[in-house]
């Protein structure tokens, strides 16, 4: 068997690997050295040199150490490993996310002083094509930045498309699309920084940058990206570019720091793998990976370009770099009262199997289209014409082919996506695209079988409407729609998914709307997960009404990172980890965020929490029963006026900042609220045929009474 290579490069690394577990220390050394350069190239590449990539390779060489014995298939080392440096940089990429948007724009998250291609283009003086193309490589998101790593160890020989395959999880001919998809976002972001360096620039281009700061994140990608397209001036630039595979090579091999190498090789010298495992004294052997073996403060990256080498030489980034949480953010919710019966915020999900909890659109919704551009259906195939007779299969083929002003109609029945979807053709203000069920039908899109590493459908596009869909199962978020503006959500039933239902963020998440739609049973466990998130980024507009978010491992509807205010109305969150969470997150950010008519009831920890936010979020006429503390706004100046708690643990219905304004709250010396009816079962309820919220008396009150209006999307007034 070969392995992307001679069939005697793979003998001899069997029997490395055999001699390894055998015992041979030398054989351990041989091996890790001979693949310490390759796993070095693609963390270093992925991570655009970053201080952290030290760090990281040591990770992973530890990690293939650790699990050398559970190799089934010796002759496949390398492609374990590579697969191994993938997940180890995705998960990386995934922990920090949060400490890189915390307290900062989301368009200033890369730092010049550890870019690899500012580094790069600086001190070897790289000139043409080549300059344009390391300068390009800033412009990719994490994702396409992990998978060029790979494709360039690829184009170099040192691996081979199995090899990648197998890395991201996908077959050949899913890896071959993913990998053309990268390739054409980086030809446009090669067209977009040739664009930027004419001058003078065209006068759309010069306006498209007022307010730039020079950063590459994806408001600036989208917006800069959008006016190359449809600028002749501009997209002119993109014509006699060198293919990249011609370019990559000149570009060389990252050669690894001598400390880390030195690292590794006493890590092997220790002693051999197999003998300490089966004697439990590895930790011997693991010292010598965890210990830092390259000084940080003066860390050296060496890049070879033909047959040069030069020493590139940068500082750590400013302050601690402190290990984030591993989890997106862990629920905060306080020990229950003793009193009260102990839950657990593992729980919920297994609430929400009852037949009321899984709330769902009824087969006769009236929410839907009779007619479309482009059909899809459980049986159809990407080979047909999209038509109503010729249906395509799958969404990622409708998507490759929509335009501006048509609709997507998918038929009843189930769909079983194996990759990632895309959507990221612009609709217009005046021609917007619609994504929507077949009127009286029900499509679900099992995302059970789209890799873990991979996000079920990402949306990076304006002028949508998605509506009528279920997705469920999928091992990481269900549905993240980034930088995207004037979209709306209606009628959408996302759960039973790892991480979160919905998620709207970054920069430029602008005007969008999420509508009469359940997020539910995502993220269970102590990992948690979050019903519907907009999350880690800024844009004014934005607004939640008549959504239900319930039996969530962390929050029911979590706002955290988010910069820029967001109105919340009629919407409910209920036995979540805490209902709605009002962030802040971690950061100083002061976010005034408008909560009208909303309820919270059977959260483990918090009904309403602030999350460290200490802006003057406004809440009017919510209610929290049956939380462990119902308003949690310890930090925040805060207006509260007209509503309602009760039942809370240990009477905490109310704990409030000094800085807050409380007037007309059941807890402001009013009498206790009496309720109508505190059975839940009507208000959890299958949904009205138009996706409304369903009709209930629970937790209303008579006459003017605190609290919030339980009507659909709140509009009793």
């Amino acid at each position: 068997m070969t392995d992307s290579g001679t069939g005697r490069a793979v003998r001899d690394t069997s029997a490395l690997v055999e001699a390894a577990r055998g015992g041979d220390s030398g054989a351990l050394e041989e091996l890790l050295a001979a693949h310490l350069p390759l796993v070095y190239g693609i963390v270093g590449r992925a991570l655009n040199g970053h201080t952290d990539v030290d760090d990281l390779v040591q990770e992973v060489m530890l990690r293939i150490v650790r699990a050398l014995p559970s190799l089934r298939e010796p002759e496949r080392f390398r492609s374990w490993a590579v697969a191994i440096a993938y997940r180890e940089i995705q998960q990386h990429q995934r922990r920090t996310a949060r400490d890189r948007f915390q307290g900062h724009d989301v368009e200033c998250v890369a730092d010049p002083l550890t870019d690899f291609a500012e580094r790069t283009v600086a001190e070897l003086e790289l000139t043409g094509q080549r300059r344009d193309l390391a300068r390009a490589a800033r412009w990719l998101d994490e994702d396409d930045r992990r998978l060029l790593a790979l494709w360039w160890e690829e184009e170099a020989g040192r691996i081979g498309r199995a090899d990648v395959a197998r890395a991201i999880g996908l077959d050949a001919r899913h890896t071959a699309v993913r990998v053309r998809r990268m390739k054409v976002r980086l030809e446009e972001a090669r067209t977009v920084v040739r664009a930027l360096a004419v001058a003078p620039r065209c006068p759309g281009l010069a306006d498209a940058v007022q307010g730039w700061d020079g950063g590459t994140g994806a408001l600036w990608r989208k917006r800069l990206t959008r006016h190359v397209r449809g600028c002749a001036q501009c997209g002119a630039q993109g014509t006699g570019l060198v293919a990249p595979e011609k370019l990559l090579p000149g570009l060389g091999l990252l050669p690894v720091p001598g400390g880390l190498a030195e690292g590794v090789r006493q890590a092997a010298e220790a002693a051999s793998l197999v003998g300490q495992a089966a004697t439990g004294r590895v930790q011997d052997l693991l010292h010598h990976f965890t210990a830092k073996t390259v000084v940080a403060s003066a860390a050296a990256l060496a890049v070879a370009v033909g047959a040069l080498t030069y020493p590139v030489w940068h500082s750590p980034a400013p302050g601690p770099r402190a290990a984030p949480p591993a989890v997106s953010r862990p629920a905060q919710p306080p020990a229950p009262s003793p009193a009260r019966p102990s839950r657990t915020a593992a729980e919920p999900a297994a609430a929400s199997a009852s037949p009321t909890a899984r709330a769902e659109l009824r087969a006769d919704t009236a929410i839907g289209v009779t007619g479309a551009d482009i059909y899809l259906a459980p049986d159809g195939s990407d080979d047909g014409d999209g038509s109503r007779a010729r249906p395509y299969a799958t969404l990622g083929k409708a998507a490759s082919v929509v335009r501006p002003g048509q609709t997507i109609a998918l038929r009843g029945g189930t769909y079983r996506p194996t990759e990632e979807t895309s959507l990221t053709t612009d609709g217009t203000a005046d021609r917007r695209i619609t994504l929507s069920n077949y009127r009286g039908e029900r499509p679900v899109i099992d995302a059970s079988g789209v890799p873990a590493a991979s996000w079920a459908v990402t949306q990076e596009a304006d002028h949508w409407t998605v509506q009528g869909l279920e997705i469920r199962g999928s091992a990481s978020h269900a549905y993240v729609c980034r930088s995207c503006r004037n979209t709306v959500f209606r009628g959408l039933s996302l759960h039973d998914n790892a991480e979160s239902g919905l998620t709207l963020r970054d920069a430029g998440t602008e005007n969008n709307t999420v509508l009469d739609s359940d997020f539910y049973a995502n993220g269970p466990g102590e990992a948690g997960g979050v019903g519907l998130g907009v999350k880690f980024g800024s844009g004014s507009g934005n607004t939640v009404s008549g959504c239900r978010a319930f039996g969530n491992g962390a929050d029911g509807i979590d706002l955290g990172g988010f910069t820029s205010p967001v109105t919340v109305r009629g919407s409910w969150s209920y036995r979540n980890g805490n209902g709605f969470t009002l962030g802040g997150g971690h950061t100083s950010a002061s976010v005034a965020h408008v909560l009208t008519d909303d309820m919270a009831w059977d959260n483990v920890g918090l009904g309403f929490n602030d999350e460290g936010n200490p802006g003057a979020i406004r809440l009017t006429r919510n209610t929290a029963f049956r939380n462990g503390t119902g308003f949690h706004l310890v930090t925040a100046a805060a207006v509260l006026n007209a509503n309602a708690a009760a039942d809370s643990g240990e009477g905490r219905d109310a704990v409030l900042a000094d800085s807050a304004r409380s007037e007309g709250n059941t807890w402001d010396g009013g009498a206790a609220p009496v309720f109508t009816t505190t059975d839940p079962s009507t208000a959890e309820a299958a949904r009205a045929a138009d996706a409304t919220l369903p009709r209930t008396a629970f937790l209303t009150s008579s006459g003017t009474a605190p609290g919030a209006r339980m009507t659909p999307r709140g509009d009793a007034q």
